[in-house]
């Protein structure tokens, strides 16, 4: 969807209660209506990423830079995908296999993504001369691990 009308039809529908904002329980339903079935983890997660404000919920100019990253996945999900719906072992790391069929879908690969942009995001607020490093102490890893799950 890169329709801006379109986009703010559809976020002031999700937007049940009119509160200008969506949660994670209102983007996860919506998402589910485009066949894309995340756990809500996964969603607030994205909810995470786009959160400019930190207040906890997605407005629409937040959502609207989510949705340019979904669609820049989903447009190199289709590349991969050779129009299979699916990716194999061989295009994507086993681990994102999470029912081990031996396919991705596109849910699971947009899961992917998110995981890897979170990882980069987080390393990156502890790479403060940007050399490609970091030194964690034990309190810093817990943090690490603790907000960088899928």
């Amino acid at each position: 969807m890169e329709n801006p009308n379109v986009l703010k039809e559809w976020f002031h529908h999700v937007d049940s209660n009119n509160a200008g904002s969506i949660n994670a329980s209102q983007l996860k339903n919506a998402l589910a209506v485009g066949n894309l079935n995340f756990p809500l983890t996964v969603v607030q997660q994205m909810i995470r990423m786009y959160d400019f404000d930190k207040n906890g919920t997605m407005d629409f100019e937040e959502f609207v830079a989510l949705n340019k990253f979904l669609l820049k996945v989903q447009n190199a999900f289709s590349q991969l995908d050779r129009g299979n719906g699916f990716l194999t072992p061989e295009d994507v790391h086993q681990s994102f296999d999470q029912n081990k069929m031996g396919m991705v879908r596109l849910d699971a690969f947009i899961s992917l993504c998110i995981f890897v942009q979170s990882a980069r995001n987080l390393f990156n607020s502890f790479d403060a001369t940007k050399q490609g490093r970091v030194t964690l102490d034990f309190n810093q890893f817990v943090y690490c691990t603790a907000n960088c799950r899928i």
